[in-house]
């Protein structure tokens, strides 16, 4: 069987259940968002799944993974006899934080809202859809453009439910709002995930995205985030993905920023088969700033990508990006950095560093940084490295009574520590701390506090 003919059948396949499933897509969804779906299922269709040839995809096929999927899909929500909250202790744990729990995808609906500021609105994007149309209407799909990207499209046509968060003007929220996503079925399952998040005026937020595995079965995630800062607002936005080798995650985290805006992200993939997170950042308003921070740890035959799209559109805005990736095994990994200054965009600052360690000789490290200039006002770099553990530095440690084990874990930890420092919360960087030394010495494959037994 030929590749096209292959895709074919699989675009085709996928077309077949969009279209067997479309009342319960539609389900609460007015005018505008069916047409939205329709749209997002003819540019799918037009692009069809991305293969290498597809140049943001060229270090990750994704053919393979939907050619062969045999996946239920999680058209409703799961129905669970016990207390999720009981039954799973994030790596993450509580330390004073608002907790929203998503499983399979669906918002699970276990928690209290009552306790947020007047005129914040946290429910589920279902609820929203129905409660809230004008306000989800005014944003949704406005900076993930489903006719440019393959996943987002796909994202598109068949998202029923997430979570919508809109903040409003000069409210600052002062504990971080924890939102779990788990994963839990007894079958393989395709799961698709869309989140909103608004910030108005002057506003404050940091989110805790904590995306785990409940189950020995295979996964596909399809999660996509739009994130719009007001002008003067201020977001931390934190990414920590611990899931078991049968997982396929596919994160999408677009974001918008107004005039005096601040985001700040820092994405942790510590365990995953292919995980690909695809960072778009916008910065529509003059004096934006906007930090992207990343650290994958990667063994055996997994596959990490982080895809980063940075548009300069306004004066005087910033940009700084440092990405690093930890390699052992057979285990591969990507990092493709996009900046681009357009005409008017004087007087823009923007960086870009990305830094790979490789374990073994098996190991392998794809990196693209790029820099699209329309303008001779700014001031640019990027960068990249990939190589072995520094053995000047080993031999030094070794020679001060160290053992060889010890002292390349040290240097590896000293090496992350980039990444891990610019997280703003306390607690959860030193928890974060612990899970990448966990990590780094072989001891985290899945949730370790977790009840249930579901490593691969």
């Amino acid at each position: 069987m030929t590749e096209s003919m292959t895709l074919e059948s699989t675009e085709q396949r996928i077309f077949q259940l969009f279209k067997e499933n479309i009342s319960l897509l539609n389900e609460g969804a007015g005018t505008l968002l069916r047409s939205e779906r329709e749209e997002a299922m003819k540019a799918f269709l037009r692009m069809g799944i991305p293969s290498r040839k597809v140049e943001n995809y060229k270090y990750t096929d994704l053919t393979k993974l939907f050619a062969l999927e045999n996946y239920n899909r999680a058209f409703r929500p799961t129905s669970f006899d016990f207390d999720m909250q009981e039954v799973f202790t994030c790596d993450v744990p509580e330390f004073d934080t608002h907790i929203l729990f998503h499983v399979n995808g669906w918002y699970f609906n276990q928690n209290r809202t009552d306790q947020f500021p007047e005129g914040t609105i946290i429910k589920s994007m279902k609820s929203a859809w129905e409660e809230n149309a004008g306000l989800v209407e005014k944003y949704y799909g406005k900076i993930a453009d489903s006719s440019a990207d393959p996943l987002v499209a796909l994202n598109g046509a068949f998202a029923q439910d997430g979570v919508f968060i809109y903040i409003p003007e000069h409210v600052v929220i002062e504990k971080p709002i924890q939102i779990i996503n788990l994963l839990r079925s007894e079958e393989d399952l395709y799961v698709t995930q869309r989140n909103l998040v608004v910030l108005g005026k002057n506003s404050q937020v940091k989110l805790m995205f904590c995306d785990h595995t409940l189950a020995i079965h295979s996964f596909v995630a399809n999660y996509l985030t739009e994130i719009f800062l007001g002008e003067d607002s201020i977001a931390d936005v934190y990414g920590i993905q611990n899931q078991h080798n049968g997982t396929a995650y596919l994160n999408g985290l677009f974001v918008h920023q107004s005039r005096n805006s601040q985001l700040i992200t820092n994405t942790i993939s510590l365990h995953g088969g292919i995980t690909r997170n695809h960072l778009h950042v916008d910065l529509q308003g003059e004096h934006a700033y906007a930090s992207l921070y990343g650290l994958t740890l990667t063994d055996k035959d997994q596959h990490s990508e982080n895809f980063t799209s940075i548009l300069h559109s306004k004066p005087d805005c910033h940009s700084n990006q440092i990405f690093k990736n930890v390699l052992d095994d057979n285990s591969t990994g990507a990092f493709t950095g996009r900046i681009h200054v357009l005409p008017g965009a004087k007087k823009t600052e923007a960086f870009q560093r990305n830094n790979s360690v490789l374990m073994t000789k098996a190991a392998k490290m794809n990196t693209k940084p790029q820099l699209v200039i329309d303008n001779d006002d700014v001031k640019c770099s990027h960068g990249a490295t990939v190589g072995q553990v520094n053995e000047e530095a080993l031999f030094y440690l070794m020679t001060r009574g160290i053992n060889e084990n010890e002292a390349r874990l040290m240097l590896m930890f000293a090496f992350a520590h980039e990444v891990l420092a610019n997280i703003r919360v306390e607690p959860l960087r030193q928890s974060i701390d612990r899970l990448v030394n966990k990590r780094l010495r072989g001891e985290v494959s899945r949730c370790h506090d977790c009840k249930l037994e579901c490593i691969r």
